[in-house]
């Protein structure tokens, strides 16, 4: 009976690990697609045409959005390490900008009054 127990427990962690792991980070601001925008801007179709979704319209969205996804992650996962590594490495001033967010950005000092 443990075995069972065992076996089944196991069987829910991966198939929890399987779907967390195809979920993409939450901190990336991947776009949604959605077939009227991609009919009227990529396919430059009129909204009468657009409205009446055909199914070989329909299939090629998909295989359109399929193939954007595929790329959109890494592109915007290579942005913010480039941008991290110019931040931290190429332009590194602590104190004007922090890299902890607890402290806030140093002010500018005034300069002294004319005499």
């Amino acid at each position: 009976m443990r075995w069972d127990i065992y076996a089944l427990t196991m069987a829910f962690g991966l198939v929890a690990f399987a779907a967390h792991a195809q979920t993409p980070p939450s901190n990336y601001d991947i776009k949604d697609m959605n077939f009227d925008m991609w009919c009227q801007e990529q396919q430059h179709w009129s909204p009468d045409r657009c409205d009446q979704r055909l199914p070989d319209d329909e299939k090629a969205f998909e295989d359109y959005r399929t193939k954007i996804e595929k790329y959109e992650l890494p592109y915007l996962q290579e942005r913010d390490k480039r941008q991290n590594l110019d931040r931290n490495l190429l332009h590194n001033d602590p104190v004007d900008n922090p890299t902890e967010p607890s402290v806030p950005p140093a002010q500018p000092l005034e300069p002294p009054p004319p005499k």
